[in-house]
């Protein structure tokens, strides 16, 4: 069921932002990405690109922010519950791949 429900995700995540492409999503969100909101307490902002919605461990991530989280977000966006530090280093290695 919860693969069903990130999938849905995806695809809501991705015609977001064709319907969005002509107007501003943000002034710090260009297109192709998205802003994610990381920390455990205090939430920071991410810009991640749309592409690691298609990477095993970004879904992993997003798959045990739901578990945890929910998609019911009160900062009107993806809430991602990892440390920072955590969240850095695997889009690192994403950016690497």
């Amino acid at each position: 069921m919860g693969l069903v429900r990130l999938r849905y995700l995806i695809a809501n995540v991705r015609s977001f932002s064709k319907l969005n492409s002509s107007r501003k999503y943000g002034s710090d969100v260009p297109k192709g990405h998205l802003a994610v909101y990381v920390g455990q307490i205090q939430k920071r902002q991410f810009v991640v690109p749309i592409s690691f919605l298609d990477q095993p461990l970004f879904q992993d991530l997003l798959r045990h922010s739901e578990e945890e989280l929910g998609f019911d977000h009160p900062m009107g966006g993806l809430t991602i519950s990892c440390h920072e530090d955590a969240f850095v280093e695997l889009t690192a290695r994403l950016h690497c791949s």
